[in-house]
């Protein structure tokens, strides 16, 4: 099995999220350390605190991938005898590098916000925000007929070939492919010097263009030949919606009060602030992980009953609260739901590829807060 070094972690992550789904501004990407060296031990944090990077220096990590981003504002000094500058002093001598990864986890598919949803048990769900729609592109490539098949199941995996709720899509044509191939080529089918002509197929499939390296990656390694013909196109078509946050519906209909306790213990919340009637029935879920007070309104419009986000305001409790929106906040730190579930997701990837790396979720308590 092969050790992968950092980028190529770094580069299998993005394809799950990608930078660019990132907001505007938001801090993400490689804070500290280095990447080009073999990464054997890969840590998920929701912060990177120094009891976070005592634990990754412990557990001999190589690289940490973590949520909130460890430098957030720059930084005038680093001054070794302060918290701040003892932390980075200690990555930059173990060797840890440290990448945030904030509101592209947020939005990615499988991310921050799926993972909260899934863990409040909600059934049909879809975005809150929209922030992003994926671009699509469509590729066709000419396959010999008896290598079709392997080229269009590899395309397939690689995550090509979705439209909607439907997978593997794509459209195939039977034509003659015809070259030459010249001195110092080496062909797979054929002489030098000669003119060809084969039974090709013509397959044509979509793809969101974050992907396009890693689908074009497996048509090259799936084709038989030395030079594979391909077209790419830009397409007007409209890709999936993604965005902060998910609203769906709870599978059965429930008091406030019982939703609450629920959330609590899915959540592993310390404790939960309720706004509203606990006798109301609720069955119509909004949730956001993080500080989502800017997007109440939306969660109101789009006819949520409660809304579960973090860090809520007291004046913006009392507008929720008289537009009857109630409100479920279980704190900030509820986003570590993510390190078990990025892990989770990067451990299959990466065993898919035979990686020889170990993927850790932090196990330290990073909530500053405790409730009595």
């Amino acid at each position: 099995m092969k050790m992968p070094n950092g980028h190529e972690i770094i580069q299998m992550f993005e394809r799950f999220s990608p930078k660019s789904y990132a907001m505007d501004g938001d801090k993400v990407g490689l804070q500290i350390g280095r990447l080009n060296k073999p990464c054997g031990r890969v840590m998920i944090a929701l912060d990177v605190l120094e009891s976070v990077v005592d634990e990754a220096i412990e557990e001999n990590i190589d690289l940490i991938i973590a949520h909130h981003p460890m430098i957030y504002r720059p930084l005038g000094s680093i001054q070794t005898e302060q918290t701040a500058g003892r932390v980075i002093e200690k990555l930059i001598k173990h060797d840890i590098a440290v990448y945030a990864a904030h509101t592209n986890l947020d939005v990615a598919r499988g991310g921050v916000n799926d993972l909260l949803a899934s863990a409040l048990g909600l059934i049909d769900t879809e975005i809150l925000v929209p922030t992003v729609t994926e671009e699509l592109r469509k590729l066709a490539v000419f396959v010999p007929i008896d290598h079709a098949e392997a080229v269009r199941a590899a395309l397939g995996e690689a995550g090509a070939g979705f439209i909607g709720k439907y997978s593997e899509c794509s459209f195939s044509q039977a034509g003659t492919g015809r070259f030459q191939p010249e001195e110092g080529a080496d062909p797979f089918i054929g002489h030098s010097g000669q003119l060809q002509a084969v039974q090709e197929e013509k397959i044509e499939t979509i793809y969101p263009a974050q992907l396009e390296k890693k689908v074009l990656g497996a048509m090259f390694k799936a084709h038989p030949y030395e030079e594979v013909a391909y077209d790419i196109y830009s397409l007007e078509n409209k890709g999936e919606s993604l965005g902060l946050g998910r609203i769906g519906l709870l599978p059965e209909e429930m008091t406030l009060e019982q939703f609450a306790e629920q959330a609590k213990k899915s959540l592993e919340s310390g404790g939960v602030r309720v706004v509203g009637d606990m006798t109301r029935i609720v069955r119509k879920v909004a949730v956001l992980g993080g500080d989502g007070n800017k997007y109440w309104q939306t969660a109101l419009r789009k006819g949520a009953d409660v809304y579960v986000t973090g860090d809520f305001y007291y004046h913006t409790a009392h507008d929720a609260d008289a537009e009857g929106l109630a409100v479920v906040d279980p704190g900030h730190n509820v986003e570590k739901v993510m390190k078990k579930g990025v892990a989770a997701i990067l451990h299959e990837q990466a065993s898919k590829q035979k990686w020889d790396v170990a993927f850790v979720a932090s196990a330290v308590e990073t909530d500053p807060f405790q409730f009595l």
